[in-house]
């Protein structure tokens, strides 16, 4: 592209405000942002200053995989922002670079391969069975996000982990803690805190350990020197937190479900459609609230004929990649027969979602053990007056009232 393309005028920087929105409705600022063009301005509500916003697919992996870009600057500055509080550990995972972050990430990469997630498939099928026999014990009407949606990621997550059953609930308190806007930031700070001081207690006594879950995994790293127990805790805070996820994701993902019955009844009819099927929701579902991490340019790079200078802060929104019409035909559809779809849910490039293959597992076996085995599950209430949670960053139904 020749200079005299590029585009030197700004675009205008565009308030976000921190919306909360229900259901799974597309964020009506987003959208506007990508009718706006490839490259906008925004100002989120907490923070200083603006950032680039990336929508299209291409722009979008190319920003999430290009060294250009980077995590480890976003240390230093106050970047526009939707949290809050804003407190990263130095030597975070999501706030490294390679190599460091490729020397971190390999020390846990055995627990995540397909292998990694086999390893806890049955184990994890039949902690699920449990908590499906315990509500239909109950009897209707139930609370799925309560009943299922959220006790089984936990439990799977800590069988990853290597976190003892009994400290299950322990972990979700704090994770609740630490993912809330609402408890401040200093009941968060000091859940990250405890949830570190537990896990360097965990993986100390783990440092000659030849066992294949994430605690044993980390403690054999640093026994060997390829990693520092302080790096070892950021990892597997990062880990556990993000294993909760899941309720979100899952809990958005039959509200869809169960608002179209029409869908919950292909899956049940065509059982040998739903690995497809889940990813065509992954893609769908908005995940979020505004967007996640920023990073920092650290040269002059031209993007769909926009300069970012060297020090500017750009965001990406996979949720807008997610249904970027090149891409995606007619991306507004939930069609389960759409093939390739490449979707960028879990993230891309060096940052991609560890835990990726452990929740399309845990999504299966979720829709697997309700629409089988629970055949007339169903909203007990109005899709309307499902409740979803509020200033949170990641979405979700708080509650999620079911009958049979």
């Amino acid at each position: 592209m020749s200079e005299e393309t590029i585009t030197e005028t700004l675009p205008p920087v565009r308030d976000w405000p921190a919306l909360d929105l229900s259901g799974a409705d597309f964020d009506p600022v987003l959208r506007e942002l990508m009718d706006e063009g490839p490259v906008t301005r925004i100002k989120l509500p907490n923070g200083e200053g603006w950032a680039w916003l990336v929508t299209r697919y291409d722009d979008v992996r190319m920003v999430a995989n290009d060294p250009r870009f980077s995590r480890e600057a976003v240390m230093d500055r106050q970047v526009t922002r939707l949290a809050p509080h804003f407190i990263p550990a130095r030597g975070a995972v999501g706030f490294l670079d390679p190599p460091d972050h490729t020397r971190l990430r390999r020390s846990v990469a055995a627990a995540f391969t397909a292998r990694g997630v086999e390893r806890v498939r049955e184990r994890s099928r039949s902690m699920l069975a449990e908590l499906v026999d315990e509500m239909l014990q109950d009897g209707p009407p139930a609370d799925l996000t309560g009943a299922v949606l959220g006790p089984f990621p936990i439990a799977v997550i800590c069988e990853l982990m290597g976190v003892p059953a009994a400290d299950r609930q322990g972990m979700h308190t704090w994770t609740q803690l630490i993912l809330s806007s609402s408890h401040g930031a200093e009941a968060s700070e000091k859940a990250k805190k405890e949830m570190s001081a537990y896990f360097s207690d965990l993986i100390g006594l783990r440092e000659g350990s030849t066992g294949e879950d994430v605690a044993s995994l980390l403690g054999a790293a640093v026994g060997r020197g390829e990693i520092t127990l302080e790096e070892a805790v950021g990892l597997a805070v990062l880990l556990q937190i993000g294993g909760e996820a899941v309720t979100n994701n899952s809990g958005q993902m039959f509200y869809v479900l169960l608002t179209r019955p029409e869908l919950a009844e292909r899956l049940r009819a065509e059982p040998e459609i739903r690995p497809r099927a889940i990813d065509e929701l992954l893609r769908w579902i908005p995940h979020r609230n505004a967007v996640g991490l920023s990073r920092i340019a650290m040269e002059d790079v031209e993007i769909s004929g926009v300069r970012i200078r060297e020090g500017d802060a750009i965001y990406v929104s996979y949720l807008a990649a997610n249904r970027d019409p090149d891409v995606f035909p007619d991306p507004e559809t939930i069609d389960f027969s759409r093939n390739p779809n490449p979707h960028v849910s879990f993230g891309f490039g060096p940052h991609y979602c560890p835990g990726a293959m452990l929740a399309r597992l845990e999504s299966e076996l979720l829709v697997d053990a309700l629409l089988d085995g629970v055949p007339g599950l169903r909203l007990a209430v109005p899709a309307e007056e499902v409740p979803f949670r509020k200033g949170a960053l990641i979405r979700g139904p708080e509650a999620l009232p079911v009958t049979w």
